[in-house]
């Protein structure tokens, strides 16, 4: 007997880059200081190691994860 599972997505879901992070990952590697020259959307959370940060989750919020080292290691929504 064969089981065939599939993935449903219901309508009117959350955009999963609602926050638009996709376009943002060229940032990646690069140094923390080209983010004083960009116009973040209001609500960015750049997060720095150690630093306290809400768990709640906001498709819309775009996050930026700083390295120890000062570059941008990830960019994301959440």
């Amino acid at each position: 007997m064969v089981l065939a599972v599939g993935g449903c997505v219901a309508a009117g879901a959350p955009d999963p880059d609602a926050c638009g992070a996709a376009g943002m990952q060229d940032l990646v590697g690069k140094d923390r200081a080209i983010l004083a020259a960009m116009t973040l959307p209001a609500g960015t959370r750049v997060i720095t190691p150690g630093m306290a940060v809400t768990e709640d989750y906001s498709t819309s919020r775009l996050n930026i994860d700083i390295d120890a080292g000062d570059k941008i290691s990830g960019v994301w929504c959440g």
